[in-house]
């Protein structure tokens, strides 16, 4: 292909990453706020970052490595779909594994296709986190009943607790489940500022034990939980139907969410009516220490 010239990446390189990073969503699709100029800063402009262009001065390909802590360093790339095939990605490997100084690698991918989880693993890479991107064009808004004798509160200081109680019984089984303290937890939602939690929902039963919950961000569904002894029984398909109307009755275009590609919500969410729109990943050496990114 056409020589590539190398330089590093600064601010004034914001809005020719962001038509790079859009060219990437329309190719392969995955998290639309890989466009957002807050993400492609944390991306690409907190540690080292490098940027190809061709002969006529765009864009083709961009990398960044960034310190995650005291042993491990986060790389992210994307490469123009039109320019795929002619070794820039493996020249990005190359300068990321370079930059990583022999410290455990993470690769964050927010817009996955089937040929860069090839790529990935030619490279000695496994993935170790996978999610369906997914999208609800609001055209039709499905009408799930609440099941009998529950009681749906919105968030309030005084209903966090029960949210974060929801939380925890809804995910407590799933492995690696982080537990995070209910101050940490809230702080986590609170600070977000798409945070919506006048359409954020904790479900109740007849007991006043915590059912499930649902917590709303801008015109995504952030987290989805239903306790296990109320599963099966139509409260997810419930809290979905009702957070895709609030998002309607909000103004918002669409809705989005992810979900864990082995996670079996994935078929109640496409009954809903949601589709694929992409995947996002992250991915790890297979054996520490073995391996070149470079090779």
């Amino acid at each position: 292909m056409s020589t590539v010239v190398w330089t590093p990446l600064g601010e004034a390189d914001l809005p020719d990453l962001r038509e790079l990073a859009l060219a990437c969503l329309r190719a392969d699709g995955g998290l639309p706020q890989l466009a957002d100029e807050s993400m492609l800063r944390r991306l690409f402009l907190v540690g080292a970052g490098i940027g190809g262009r061709d002969e006529t001065g765009d864009l083709v390909a961009a990398a960044a490595v960034r310190l995650e802590g005291p042993q491990a360093r986060s790389a992210t790339g994307l490469v123009r779909p039109s320019a795929r095939y002619g070794g820039l990605g493996r020249q990005l490997a190359a300068w990321c594994a370079e930059r990583a100084g022999g410290t455990l690698l993470r690769v964050v991918v927010e817009s996955t296709s089937p040929q860069t989880e090839s790529f990935l693993a030619g490279l000695g890479l496994e993935p170790t986190f996978a999610e369906h991107v997914m999208r609800h064009d609001l055209a039709e808004v499905p009408r799930v009943r609440r099941p009998a004798g529950m009681v749906s509160l919105p968030w309030s200081e005084d209903t966090a607790t029960l949210f974060h109680r929801a939380y925890r019984a809804s995910f407590a089984e799933r492995p690696g489940f982080p537990d995070p303290p209910l101050g940490a937890w809230v702080r986590g939602l609170v600070e977000d500022p798409g945070f919506r939690p006048e359409r954020s929902r904790v479900v109740l039963d007849r007991e006043g034990r915590v059912a499930g919950f649902v917590t709303l961000s801008d015109c995504w569904l952030d987290q989805v939980g239903v306790v296990p002894r109320w599963r099966g029984q139509g409260l997810g398909g419930h809290l979905v139907a009702r957070s895709l109307r609030a998002f309607s009755r909000a103004g918002c275009g669409e809705a989005w969410l992810a979900v864990g590609v082995d996670n079996p919500a994935h078929d109640l969410y496409r009954r809903l009516g949601f589709l694929d729109a992409g995947l996002r990943s992250r991915w790890e050496r297979a054996v520490p220490g073995e391996g070149d990114l470079s090779s």
